[in-house]
């Protein structure tokens, strides 16, 4: 049906006026099947993302549905139209074409609206922003030989997390950078390999699953090596048992604003494999072309398409930590001026604020920098396996990356606002910020004590209805508990001393009905007590 468009609205195909090269979004009016691919969510989302989406009352939705493939197909049809990328949470293609045939376009009767790289060329440029988006945040066994990283972890007091046996196991960790080269053979990620902590991997540049070969720089290798780094009684990354999920969204080799496209790509398919955390070491202002770049305007947290993706994933739960910039007073970069990013500056060793950190400004709807960490001499891990001292805020985000993870696992059911805050909270200059070092430096003993403070239910219990099983997660990461499971009439129908702080219970033998569930585990020498009810159907 939708192929006649081609004739009958089309018709500059067989008039086009050749001109000047140049790359736009395509931004499309609907998407097809939307209530279909939302009642089907395994059609478009793991089980991981969909469990996580349920576990933390974050809808399927709208955005979640792909983009219309004979949508796509008509695109790919035009000849001398290239599609770089796409985009199904802002529902557009980014494509390569003549300026003339890229303004016909518009011609379409599916497309929204053409907006060009080259601002130049869009002297009326707008889009549906989310101008209330800041306001939907709150006011504000045996010792670990950390060896080179003592500084940079005790800096934070995250060794307190590591005591309790929190490294990020269980936390699902992508990192979005230039290149990971060696990771599939260097030993200082050995454990991180013999654990299978690598769980996917994408260059989107390339669009290849191939990410380890050289390909521009090894920038990658040194932002993970902070996280998920080892050498026995040499170096421990703050977060070395987390899952990982590895992209290559940034060309080295020139500047453009693809890069932006490809990160939302990257970031889309991290929520459809249901990753917790993002961390990125990229960002975007200056390109290559000077009309394509952003102006200081332009950092407004709503404005450019990276931040505009980015605050899309806020919506969709994930935890986005973004490395602030290295351009000093020339202020923090895309997608770091968004509200939904953690964005991280840097500090010197004795925390004192790195003269190279991008600083924020009254532009942004919230401070920025959120927070600060390491990020002077930082002690990272080179392609050549050695332990190296590199600075710049590329490495202060993902040390922080790696400690918010701990706190995840920690509270695994906590959401992202709610982290983010307690990461705020716990801040050195928390009741006095500024634009150098934003809050400060977080204080994850004092984040952990402060989440222990909220009053939220001990165990979560999901499906409800349900049919054949039950999942449920320890609000506060027990272990050891009790689980009675008791009918209407007191009789009890289940017992077990389950030691894991999430797990499924089949009860697909049960009658339907409704049943009662006793937790009952211990704290510090109290016994409590937690009775929920389910539905079975």
């Amino acid at each position: 049906m939708i192929r006649f468009f081609i004739t009958c609205s089309f018709f500059l195909l067989s008039n086009i006026l050749y001109s000047q090269q140049e790359f736009a979004w395509v931004y499309f009016k609907d998407k097809k099947n939307v209530e279909y691919f939302i009642n089907n969510p395994e059609l478009i989302l793991t089980d991981l993302s969909i469990s996580k989406k349920q576990s933390k009352g974050i809808p399927i939705d709208y955005n979640d549905v792909p983009i219309d493939n004979d949508y796509i197909d008509i695109l790919t049809d035009i000849v001398d139209l290239t599609i770089l990328a796409t985009s199904k949470w802002l529902n557009c293609v980014y494509v390569e074409s003549e300026i003339d045939l890229l303004s016909s376009l518009n011609e379409l009767n599916f497309v929204d609206r053409v907006e060009f790289a080259n601002k130049s060329l869009n002297p009326n440029r707008s889009f549906n922003a989310d101008l209330n988006f800041s306001k939907k945040f709150n006011s504000f066994d045996e010792s670990i030989e950390y060896g080179s990283t003592r500084n940079q972890i005790e800096m934070l007091n995250l060794d307190f997390l590591h005591d309790q046996e929190f490294t990020g196991k269980g936390v699902n960790i992508a990192v979005i950078d230039a290149g990971f080269v060696n990771v599939n053979t260097m030993t200082s990620f050995s454990r991180l390999r013999e654990s299978d902590g690598i769980k996917y991997t994408y260059d989107f540049v390339l669009d290849s699953e191939h990410i380890y070969n050289y390909q521009g720089n090894s920038h990658g290798t040194k932002v993970l090596s902070t996280i998920a780094g080892f050498k026995e009684d040499e170096y421990f990354g703050t977060a070395p048992d987390a899952s990982f999920y590895l992209f290559r969204t940034e060309d080295v080799s020139s500047e453009t604003p693809v890069e932006e496209c490809y990160w939302v790509e990257a970031v889309e398919v991290a929520d459809s494999l249901g990753v917790d955390l993002i961390n990125t070491s990229l960002g975007y202002k200056g390109y290559d072309n000077l009309n394509y770049s952003h102006t200081e305007d332009d950092m407004d947290g709503y404005s450019t398409f990276i931040t505009r993706g980015a605050n899309i994933a806020y919506e969709k739960g994930i935890i986005l930590i973004n490395s602030a910039g290295n351009s000093s007073f020339n202020g923090v970069i895309a997608p770091a001026d968004s509200p939904g990013v953690l964005s991280v500056g840097a500090v010197n060793l004795e925390g004192v604020y790195a003269s190279f950190s991008s600083q924020g400004s009254d532009i942004q709807p919230v401070i920025k920098p959120d927070i600060v960490a390491q990020g002077f001499q930082s002690k990272v891990i080179n392609i050549n396996d050695d332990i190296v001292s590199n600075s710049g805020t590329s490495f202060s985000s993902p040390i922080l990356a790696g400690a918010i993870a701990c706190l995840v696992q920690a509270f695994p059911r906590l959401s992202v606002n709610e982290i983010m805050n307690l990461v705020r909270e716990s801040s050195s200059q928390f009741n006095n910020p500024d634009y150098y070092i934003g809050y400060g430096i977080p204080d994850f003993s004092k984040a952990y004590d402060l989440a222990l403070e909220l009053s939220l239910d001990d165990f979560l219990v999901f499906p409800i209805p349900t049919h054949d099983y039950i999942n449920i997660i320890s609000q506060w990461n027990v272990e050891n508990y009790n689980l009675e499971i008791i009918d209407l009439r007191g009789k009890l129908l289940y017992s077990k001393s389950i030691n894991n702080p999430r797990t499924s219970i089949l009860i697909n033998e049960f009658s339907n009905g409704i049943y009662i569930l006793k937790f009952s585990y211990e704290i510090n020498g109290k016994i409590h007590s937690i009775i929920k009810k389910i539905v079975k159907k």
